[in-house]
């Protein structure tokens, strides 16, 4: 990998900038041995949420999370400065799209296990139903209604997918997911209105989009 002068005086600085993740990728690109590691760790479990969530399937996000870390790793010397946070979240969304055509199909999460999302402890069907947590009934009644949406995302468009997925779990602003997939805001917006709908269209008594839409600041 080649070094690029122009980023030393930003090594210079990693000291006082309380290693920032810009400054721990130019620190990597100038062959320190525990910057990416502390990138990694850093990301580590919102990355592996974020790639199960894409792929449906825990095994395979393992994969997927050693190959966007390796592309991370080949690609750092082409970082141009921005938020590292977008730039990170672009190449895992490209090595998850790639990770479904490969599989020419999307798979459904299966009915018999839950999908392990360290990112976060909130599902959506904490968001779609009230927390009942003393009637068992209703705790049945919520955990069949996240799993219906969990499959409905499954059959999401893979760019469809990641929009929302990026904007819901990983709480990405639109003008954040636009850099992240390469897109301008009015795309982020469309595909996210035409996710929130085929959501609405398959689960007619569980979602509304008018209710469930998250917020679209563009910082």
């Amino acid at each position: 990998m080649g070094y690029d002068e122009r980023l030393y005086p930003q090594i210079e600085q990693v000291a006082s900038m309380d290693n920032t993740d810009e400054s721990l990728i130019a620190a990597h690109c100038q062959g320190d041995k525990t910057a990416f590691g502390e990138i990694v760790r850093r990301y580590a479990d919102n990355m592996l949420g974020y790639l199960t969530r894409m792929s449906g399937d825990r095994e395979e996000a393992q994969d997927l999370f050693q190959e966007t870390f390796k592309r991370v790793h080949e690609k750092a010397h082409t970082f141009a400065g921005g938020a590292f946070k977008n730039w990170l979240f672009a190449i895992a969304t490209n090595v998850a799209i790639d990770g479904l055509r490969r599989r020419k199909r999307l798979r459904l999460v299966s009915l018999n296990r839950k999908v392990d999302c360290a990112d976060s402890d909130e599902e959506f069907g904490t968001v779609v139903a009230p927390d009942n947590r003393c009637n068992p009934y209703d705790q049945a009644i919520k955990a069949e209604q996240a799993e219906k949406v969990r499959q409905a995302i499954e059959l999401l468009p893979a760019r469809q997918r990641a929009t929302l997925i990026l904007a819901y779990y990983q709480q990405l602003s639109y003008g954040q997911i636009a850099e992240a997939l390469g897109c301008s805001i009015g795309t982020v917006r469309t595909q996210m209105f035409r996710a929130l709908r085929k959501l609405a269209d398959r689960l007619p008594d569980i979602w509304d989009p008018a209710e469930r839409e998250p917020s679209e600041g563009v910082e």
